[in-house]
C-alpha cells in the first residue's frame, strides 16, 4: 500500500511486508539510489490493487471519505459502503461523521447484518464517541430488526434520554420477533412515562396484539387509538384491520375499512386477505373486484396471491382463469407469490396440466413454490405427479425441508398408493426427518388411511415419550377405523397414564368406542371424567355421548344429555332419533322428529334413515313411504343404500314381500348384499320359499361364501316341509364346508370385557363358566320349568 502527499516538503511511505519507510528527499542524508529498492515495492504494491490516497497532513494515514461512504450509501451500495468501512477501521481509531455513522447502521439495518452493525457499534466504543439521540435510536432499531433484541434492549436502557422513536423502535422489534407481552408491558411503561404515542408506534403495538389471544385487550388498544390524535392515520387504521382479522373479527375489520377515506394498498390487501383465510370467500372476490373498479391501485402479488386463494377454496377455475389473465397483464405472470397460490388454485379444481404450466413459467421457483406445487398434486391425492416433481426438485439442488415430505404423505392417502408411501418413509428416516413430530404424526396418519394398523402402532412406538395429543388421536382415530373399539379402550389408558391432556377429539373416540361395544360402564366413566375436570363439552363430545347412550340402552341417560345442550345441531337429533329407532321406540322417534321440524331443523339423511326404520319397527308402511316421497321432493335428499334397506325392510316386515321385491328391482344403484338379506330375513318369518329363493341366490351371486344366507334358506325349506331341498341344500354346504357363523356375545367385569362364541371352549375359564351353568340349570329343572321351552 502506498501514499504519496505533497506539502511543505515530500514523502514517500510504502508499507512492504509491514515495514514502513519514510524518506525525505531533501534531507541531506537521502539517496536516491538508497531509496530505489523500497520505491520499486512500493510501485508493485500500487499494480496490485493497493490504494492510493491523499492524507491531510504530512506523515498521516489518508483513509476513505465519510463522503465517499455517505455516497454509496446514497445510492443503495450498502455492501460496497460496509467495505470502505472495512478498509479504513482497519488503518485508524479516528471517528467518522455522525451522519456516515448513521449510514452505516442504515445500511446494517437493510442488509440484516449484525455482525457489520456491532462492528460500527464496537468501532464508535473504541474511538470514545458520544453518539447523540438520533443516532442510538438509528442504533436501537438497527439491533432489533436484526433479532439481536438483547443488545437492542441494553442500548434502550442505557440510553439517558428517550423519545417517541426510541419507544417505538423497542416495540416494534419485540412485535417483529414475536416477544408481544414485552412489546406491551414496555408500551404500558412509555404511556407512564409520558411520552405520547404516534401513528408508528400504534402499528407497531396493535401488531403485538394480533399475536396474543386477548381480544378485550384488543378492545382497549383500539379505543386508545381512537382517543389519540392519529386515530384516522391509515398506518394505524392498517393494523386495526390486520388485528381484527386474526382475530377472526371481519365485522370490526369490515367497520374500520369502511371509515378509512383514502385507502392504499395494503389496507384493501388486508381486507382482501383476511375474507379469503377465514372462509369469506365470495367476499373477498367482491372486494378485489371493487378495488379494480377503483382503479386507484394496481394489485400486487400478496393480492392475487390471496384472490387465487378464494377461487381455489370455493372450486372457481372459470373465475380463477380471468384473474390469471389480469395477473399477466399487470406483469405478475412469472411472479413467485402469486404462481404458487395460482398453481394450488388449478391443482385442487383438477386441473393439473394449467398448474403446471403455470409452474413452469415461475422464474427461479425456490423451496416454496415447489412444495407449493408438490402439494397441489398431493391435494388430488396424485401420488406419482407429486414424487415426479419431488424428483425433479432435488435434482436442482434445493434440499427438502419438512412441508416437502408432510405433502408427499399426504398424497399417499389411500391404500394403492401404500407403496409410495413406504418410500416415502424410507426417505424421512435417510434424511433424519423422523425426528420431527407432525412428520411421524403424518406417517401414522398415512398408514391409518392405507388401513395398516401394524405400521401404524410401529410408528407409534418409535416416538415415544415425544408423542403428542395428535399422535395419540392419529392412532385412536386409526384403531376406530379398523373397528377395534377394544384397542381404543386399552390405548386411552395408556394415554391417561402417560398424562397427556385429552381434547374433545380423544374423548368422542373413546365415547364412540364405548358405544361399539356396548360399554356403558367406561361411557359413563368418561363422562364423569369430563363433569370433574371442568372441561367444555364440545357439540361433537355431546354428541358422542348421546350416541353411547342409546347404543348401551340407556335412553334415559341419552335423552338427558340431549336436553342439556343449549342448542342441539342436526347431528345431536338424528342420533338421538336413531337410538330411539333402533330401540324400537318408534312412537318417541317420530314425536321427536315433529318436535325437530318444527323448530325449523331441516333434516338430514341420517335424520331419515332413523325414521324410516321407525317407521318399520312399529309397521307404519304409509307413513313411511311418504317420508320417502318427502325426503326426496321436499328436502332434495337422494336416496342411499341405507334408505333403500329401512324400505325393505318396512315392506318386508308389513308382508309386502313382492313390493319389497319390486322396489329392490328398481332402486338407482346395484343393490348389495345386506339388501338381500333383509328380504330373505323376512322370507323365512313370512314363510315365503319362492321370494326367499330368489334373495339367497342374488345374495350368493354377490357373496358366494355366504353362509347366513344358505343357512336362511335352509331353514325356509324345513319350515315350508320341503325337506328334499333342505337335504340338498345341507349337503352341499357340508361339500362346501360353510358353516354357520357362531353367534357371539361379551360381558363387562370390573373393567375387562370378555367375549364369547356359541360352545366356546376357549376362554380361560371355561371349566367354572359351564360349572355355573350346570348348577343354573339344575336349580331351573327343581324348580320344574322346562329349558327348552324357555329358549323357545
Amino acid at each position: 500500500m502506498a501514499f504519496i502527499r505533497t506539502f511543505s516538503s515530500i514523502y514517500f511511505l510504502t508499507l512492504a511486508s509491514d515495514a514502513i519507510v519514510f524518506f525525505n528527499p531533501f534531507s541531506p542524508t537521502s539517496s536516491i539510489k538508497n531509496f530505489k529498492p523500497q520505491l520499486h515495492l512500493a510501485l508493485s504494491h500500487i499494480r496490485l490493487n493497493t490504494q492510493l490516497a491523499f492524507s491531510p497532513c504530512p506523515l498521516t494515514v489518508h483513509y476513505p471519505h465519510d463522503d465517499k461512504i455517505i455516497s454509496l450509501c446514497k445510492k443503495n451500495l450498502h455492501r460496497e459502503a460496509l467495505k470502505a468501512f472495512d478498509i479504513f477501521q482497519k488503518c485508524s481509531s479516528s471517528p467518522l461523521k455522525s451522519v456516515t455513522y448513521t449510514h452505516l447502521i442504515n445500511a446494517c439495518s437493510s442488509l440484516r447484518s449484525l455482525e457489520h452493525g456491532r462492528k460500527i457499534h464496537r468501532h464508535m466504543l473504541t474511538c470514545n464517541y458520544q453518539p447523540d439521540m438520533i443516532l442510538q435510536n438509528h442504533i436501537l432499531s438497527m439491533y432489533g430488526k436484526c433479532g439481536s433484541l438483547k443488545e437492542a434492549r441494553n442500548m434502550f436502557d442505557s440510553m439517558p434520554l428517550k423519545n417517541v422513536v426510541s419507544w417505538t423502535s423497542m416495540i416494534s422489534g419485540y412485535s417483529r420477533y414475536g416477544e408481544e407481552d414485552n412489546a406491551i408491558t414496555l408500551y404500558v411503561q412509555m404511556l407512564r412515562s409520558g411520552h405520547i404515542p404516534d401513528h408508528f408506534t400504534f402499528g407497531s403495538i396493535v401488531k403485538s396484539c394480533s399475536g396474543l389471544d386477548d381480544f378485550k385487550l384488543a378492545r382497549q388498544l383500539h379505543a386508545h387509538v381512537l382517543k389519540s390524535e392519529f386515530g384516522a392515520d391509515l398506518i394505524a387504521q392498517n393494523a386495526l384491520i390486520s388485528m381484527y382479522t386474526k382475530f377472526s373479527q371481519m365485522a370490526d375489520a369490515i367497520n374500520v375499512f369502511s371509515r378509512i377515506i383514502i385507502k392504499d394498498l395494503i389496507s384493501w390487501g388486508s381486507m382482501i386477505a383476511g375474507f379469503s383465510q377465514l372462509g369469506y370467500e365470495l367476499e373477498a372476490l367482491c372486494h378485489f373486484r371493487e378495488m379494480l373498479s377503483q382503479s386507484v391501485y394496481q394489485p400486487n402479488e400478496f393480492v392475487f396471491g390471496s384472490a387465487f386463494s378464494a377461487c381455489s377454496k370455493l372450486l372457481e377455475p372459470d373465475c380463477g382463469r380471468q384473474i390469471h389473465g389480469l395477473c399477466i397483464k399487470f406483469g405478475l405472470g412469472s411472479d413467485l407469490f402469486a404462481g404458487c397460490s395460482l398453481c394450488d388454485m388449478y391443482a385442487k379444481c383438477g386441473f393439473l396440466e394449467s398448474a403446471r404450466t403455470v409452474f413452469y413459467h415461475i422464474e427461479k421457483p425456490d423451496l416454496v413454490a415447489w412444495n407449493a406445487i408438490i402439494a397441489g398434486f398431493a391435494s388430488v391425492s396424485n401420488a406419482k405427479e407429486s414424487s415426479s416433481f419431488f424428483s425433479q426438485m432435488r435434482h436442482t439442488g434445493l434440499v427438502p425441508n419438512d412441508v416437502t415430505v408432510l405433502s408427499l404423505l399426504c398424497a399417499c392417502s389411500e391404500p394403492v398408493m401404500l407403496n409410495h408411501g413406504i418410500q416415502v418413509h424410507s426417505y424421512i428416516v435417510k434424511m433424519g426427518f423422523n425426528l420431527d413430530i407432525p412428520v411421524c404424526n403424518s406417517l401414522l396418519s398415512m398408514y391409518s388411511k392405507c388401513s395398516n394398523l401394524n405400521d401404524a402402532l410401529q410408528v407409534f412406538e418409535d416416538i415415544g415419550n415425544k408423542a403428542d395429543i395428535v399422535s395419540w388421536n392419529t392412532l385412536l382415530t386409526a384403531c376406530l377405523q379398523q373397528n377395534q373399539a377394544g384397542e381404543v379402550l386399552r390405548l386411552t389408558k395408556l394415554m391417561f397414564a402417560s398424562r397427556i391432556k385429552p381434547d374433545h377429539v380423544t374423548l368422542t373416540n373413546v365415547l364412540v368406542s364405548s358405544g361399539q361395544i356396548a360399554s356403558y360402564e367406561v361411557g359413563s366413566q368418561i363422562h364423569c371424567f369430563i363433569m370433574k375436570s371442568g372441561l367444555n363439552l364440545d357439540i361433537s363430545v355431546s354428541n358422542a355421548l348421546i350416541n353411547m347412550y342409546t347404543k348401551c340402552g340407556s335412553l334415559e341417560c341419552a335423552r338427558k344429555m340431549f336436553d342439556s345442550i343449549g342448542n342441539p345441531d342436526i347431528i345431536s337429533w338424528s342420533s338421538l332419533i336413531v337410538g330411539y329407532a333402533q330401540a324400537g321406540c318408534g312412537k318417541e322417534a317420530f314425536e321427536l322428529f315433529r318436535t325437530m321440524r318444527g323448530l325449523g331443523v331441516k333434516p338430514n339423511e341420517i335424520t331419515f334413515v332413523g325414521i324410516l326404520t321407525a317407521c318399520s319397527h312399529i309397521g307404519m308402511v304409509e307413513e313411511g313411504l311418504k317420508l320417502y316421497r318427502t325426503m326426496q321432493e321436499d328436502y332434495r335428499i337422494s336416496p342411499t343404500k341405507e334408505h333403500c334397506s329401512c324400505m325393505v325392510d318396512l315392506l318386508a316386515r308389513a308382508g309386502c314381500l313382492d313390493v319389497a321385491e319390486d322396489f329392490i328391482k328398481q332402486m338407482p344403484f346395484v343393490p348389495d348384499v345386506v339388501v338381500w338379506k333383509t328380504l330373505l330375513a323376512a322370507c323365512k318369518v313370512h314363510g315365503n320359499l319362492e321370494v326367499g329363493k330368489r334373495a339367497a341366490e342374488n345374495v350368493l351371486k354377490i357373496d358366494p361364501s355366504n353362509s347366513a344366507a344358505v343357512v336362511m334358506l335352509c331353514n325356509i325349506h324345513a319350515s315350508s316341509g320341503h325337506w328334499k331341498d333342505f337335504a340338498r341344500l345341507r349337503s352341499s354346504m357340508r361339500r362346501m364346508d360353510v358353516g354357520k357363523v357362531p353367534g357371539q356375545s361379551w360381558i363387562e367385569i370390573k373393567d375387562k370385557v370378555h367375549v364369547f362364541l356359541a360352545e366356546d371352549n376357549l376362554h380361560p375359564e371355561r371349566g367354572k363358566i359351564y360349572t355355573m351353568l350346570e348348577e343354573l340349570m339344575l336349580q331351573i329343572l327343581d324348580d320344574g320349568c322346562d329349558p327348552l321351552q324357555m329358549v323357545s
